[in-house]
């Protein structure tokens, strides 16, 4: 697996058989990955349920396994990525970096670890309007590295890019900012929160003496089949280092963002924690689904 292109693996991927057959076949020749801490297998499937699914099981998604961002770090140096790209600090502006591509410090936040993944090995996917990004065939000038990387590789310099932090100007709170997601009972949890001024969450009418608050978004979807789950009376937590606890109730929202649980508050600055509290549904629920969505679910997000 080690001397494997991308090139092999992506197709794999794109066949629907990329993380078995990156595991299997790291598996048998040679040490298997070690788990995450506090990671748990996921449940068995029968073969019969497979072929009902299509193949994969119900609401299955190609996630990349955790890499090493100091790895990532060494190889965006040694593909030279900051010619095109500044990273602040650790790769400040010269020789045209910033200028040629996107910069892409604090970007780590703005989009899931498969974007920057599929940018790497397949950058016309989706072309990113701006200038110099695209050359005069209409296609992205960012070159193709599927055939340059090992999966390991783009497993670690992604990892890299996921792990950059703000820029001297942005907020203290840039990372706790950042979409974060746990799986609990039957339900996939996202927290997303918005800070005042950000834009795009406001949810009743505008007045001029308004005070701007921050957007709090938890989204919730059946961990089985990744429907979003409505109907949830949901309420959140917040805890501060030094202010005290807020218990505010979130009201199902439709918005840019889709449907979700949301209340327009602003977290304080020294919020630590955040916890969710699933109540059970409120509307009918028939089947196996009656048992799995009865029980209330709490779920604690850290928060910096």
């Amino acid at each position: 697996m080690k001397t494997a292109t991308l090139a092999v693996v992506w197709v794999a991927v794109a066949l629907g058989l990329g993380a078995g057959l990156a595991l299997a076949q790291r598996a048998g020749h040679g040490t298997t990955p070690a788990p995450a801490a506090g990671a748990k297998p996921p449940a068995p499937i029968t073969m019969e349920e497979l072929h009902r699914a299509g193949g994969v099981p119900r609401g299955w998604k190609f996630t990349l396994p955790p890499g090493d961002p100091k790895t990532g770090r060494e190889l965006f140096a040694k593909l030279e990525c900051n010619k095109c790209h500044e990273v602040k600090p650790d790769f400040p502006k010269a020789g045209g970096a910033g200028d040629v591509g996107p910069e892409l410090t604090g970007m780590g936040a703005h989009h899931p670890a498969e974007y920057f993944a599929q940018s790497i090995v397949d950058p016309n996917a989706v072309i990113l309007a701006g200038p110099g990004f695209v050359g005069p065939d209409g296609r992205s000038i960012m070159p193709d590295y599927r055939d340059s990387l090992t999966f390991a590789e783009l497993v670690d310099l992604v990892a890299y890019i996921k792990s950059l932090g703000g820029g001297e100007h942005d907020h203290h709170h840039h990372e706790a900012n950042a979409p974060q997601e746990q799986t609990a009972g039957p339900y996939r949890v996202r927290v997303e929160y918005k800070e005042p001024g950000a834009g795009g969450h406001g949810h009743g009418p505008a007045t001029a003496n308004a005070k701007a608050t921050g957007h709090l978004m938890v989204f919730v979807a059946d961990a089985t089949s990744g429907e979003p789950v409505p109907y949830l009376p949901v309420t959140a937590v917040i805890r501060g280092e030094e202010s005290a606890s807020r218990t505010v109730r979130l009201s199902p929202m439709i918005g840019a963002s889709g449907f979700h649980y949301g209340a327009d508050v602003t977290l304080p600055d020294d919020t630590t924690k955040v916890t969710l509290t699933l109540g059970a549904a409120s509307l009918k629920t028939m089947g196996a689904a009656a048992a799995r969505f009865r029980k209330p679910v709490t779920l604690s997000f850290d928060w910096e």
